[in-house]
């Protein structure tokens, strides 16, 4: 395989020197994107668009078209496991992902079949593969899942929720039940993650973007101690090269210390933490990915760059940051304030990095 022309991403998650931050966003293929939009209108559909792999391809470079980022991510969706497991996977204009088939009992856990990869998710690894030979080695790939508390949730739940009271009634009176299907996720997790960087992934992010509606102790239960056997199950090292792996889990700033000694290599904040903290808190052990309100980006240009130049001075010098928004961003940001921020890490962080 060629070096990368630029790998500055994955030096930062190694936590060696860098010339600038690093920087890419979560959802950075998206809607807020004119491009994406004729592109999604041409597949007709969201999952059509995710099992073509000439226009996953396609909407997974245009953002780097449009700005210098630091990494691809490969675009695909966190529900592709819960689809291929026979759950029905279809999505309601205005309203999210739903499931014709959601898990109810323990009959339901029990019917969940081994998934293999390279057959039922075998789009997605096309997907890959496609989007890794068309980057010709300009930046890294990212490759991602859900975390298996994430995906259960819309597994038991049925779709999106606002509490959870579905999923939380079976953690709490039938747990066998959840940690059987937890347990049965976080090896489909394994097994797809691992087969993302056979197909040439070469940087992995796990989102646990519902690990925050947990207390303390039932967030360890049934989400992190789930992602732990997820970090010891993977190709840590392929083709002469770290796969570093990040865990986000979003509002999951109070636990930063246990995501930590997961053995992952980078944590992804939220923006309700401030990064010098959390620097602070888990201090050489893992790179930080993060974490500017993705809302700051209806900001003003100055607004933005402030905003910017405050996180790297909350993080200070030294190495191991890739600058990121705290969640994804949203469809109505203007793609000119995006190129604003993107640029505005480079710029102001090169101080950081003497």
């Amino acid at each position: 395989m060629s070096e990368l022309k630029s790998d500055r991403y994955l030096r930062a998650l190694a936590k060696q020197p860098v010339d600038v931050t690093p920087v890419w966003m979560m959802r950075q293929a998206g809607r807020y994107l004119p491009e994406y939009r004729a592109t999604r209108a041409q597949a007709g559909d969201f999952m059509s668009l995710c099992r073509n792999a000439e226009l996953a391809c396609e909407v997974t470079l245009q953002p780097l078209r449009r700005y210098p980022l630091d990494a691809a991510i490969l675009f695909s969706d966190i529900l592709t496991i819960p689809d291929a497991m026979g759950l029905g996977l279809y999505f309601e204009t205005g309203e999210g992902p739903k499931f014709e088939n959601p898990i109810s009992s323990l009959a339901d856990v029990k019917k969940i079949p081994k998934l293999d990869p390279t057959d039922e998710l075998g789009y997605v690894m096309n997907a890959v593969s496609t989007i890794r030979r068309e980057l010709k080695g300009e930046v890294p790939l990212i490759g991602f899942s859900g975390s298996p508390w994430t995906l259960a949730t819309y597994m038991v739940e049925g779709g999106s929720s606002k509490v959870f009271g579905k999923i939380k009634k079976m953690a709490f009176a039938e747990p066998q039940t959840l940690h059987l299907l937890l347990d049965k996720l976080a090896d489909s997790v394994i097994d797809y993650l691992n087969a993302q960087v056979k197909a040439g992934a070469q940087s992995l992010m796990v989102f646990d973007s519902w690990g925050g509606v947990l207390s303390p102790r039932d967030y360890n239960e049934f989400s992190l101690q789930y992602m732990h056997k997820i970090v010891d199950g993977l190709i840590r090292e392929y083709d002469g090269r770290k796969v570093p792996v990040t865990l986000f889990t979003k509002n999951g700033g109070q636990w930063i210390e246990a995501i930590a000694a997961t053995g992952c290599d980078a944590v992804g904040l939220d923006w309700t933490i401030n990064i010098g903290d959390a620097k602070r808190r888990v201090g050489d052990k893992v790179a930080l990915q993060g974490n500017m309100d993705p809302s700051m980006l209806h900001g003003t240009p100055d607004r933005i760059r402030q905003e910017v130049g405050t996180i790297l001075e909350d993080f200070g010098t030294g190495d191991g940051h890739v600058f990121n928004l705290g969640h994804g961003i949203t469809p109505d940001v203007d793609p000119e304030n995006a190129g604003v921020f993107i640029n505005a890490v480079h710029e102001l962080s090169a101080q950081y990095h003497k």
